[in-house]
């Protein structure tokens, strides 16, 4: 990174959103946009090619999702700097961000002083989160979660990994509707959500990542 300029990637599926972020991310002194990715695939591809000082990353992308290519881009660039920028309030996600390499992480709520000030301070070596999420991760840290409260697979929602703990234990989607009093097409909607997150082809590897992490073995 120069002392003049911050080069910026954007990785966003809204176009609008971020042609909109572009432009405005364009007019501020100091920062230039480098490039833009329309998902996290093209994400890691960007960053790779382009090196930016830092990516801003949505999370619910098609394909490749924003925790896995921010999973990627620090593991293959680690002197770039991932700001996650997402409407995700969820803790899951927060904290599979953070795991992921992520330094910042604001909700899409910010105004422009304040993803500016994220952009900046990531880009010279901070981590820096939104005042919402940093009550949030300051609650974790102090309050009644402890390290060993952990759970396999955080990308997942508590009804998700409920459901996943459910497939590995070799519940069809009719036994598991019947059994959390749902229906079944929001369970069948639930596994795809699980087999998207956990990047799985099928509910057979999804067994197998659920059972190596402790998962259905008692039901």
């Amino acid at each position: 990174m120069s002392d003049e300029t911050i080069r910026v990637l954007l990785a966003d599926d809204h176009p609008v959103y971020r042609d909109g972020l572009a432009v405005l991310l364009g007019s501020i002194p100091g920062i230039e946009v480098a490039g833009t990715a329309a998902n996290g695939a093209e994400a890691v591809e960007r960053a790779a090619e382009l090196q930016p000082d830092v990516v801003v990353m949505d999370v619910r992308m098609p394909g490749l999702d924003g925790i896995e290519a921010t999973r990627r881009v620090v593991a293959d660039s680690p002197h770039i700097a991932v700001v996650v920028l997402t409407m995700s309030e969820e803790d899951a996600t927060l904290f599979a961000a953070m795991r992921a390499g992520a330094r910042g992480y604001l909700l899409k709520g910010a105004n422009q002083a304040e993803i500016v000030r994220a952009i900046t301070a990531v880009a010279h070596g901070e981590a820096i989160f939104g005042p919402a999420v940093a009550r949030r991760v300051a609650d974790f840290f102090t309050g009644t979660a402890t390290g060993s409260d952990d759970p396999a697979f955080p990308q997942l929602t508590p009804r998700e990994r409920e459901i996943l703990s459910l497939v590995a234990a070799g519940r069809s989607n009719t036994q598991i509707a019947s059994a959390l009093f749902l229906s079944p097409k929001t369970v069948r909607n639930n596994v795809s959500n699980i087999f998207a997150k956990l990047h799985v082809a099928d509910r057979a590897e999804a067994i197998v990542r659920a059972r190596d992490a402790g998962l259905g073995r008692s039901s």
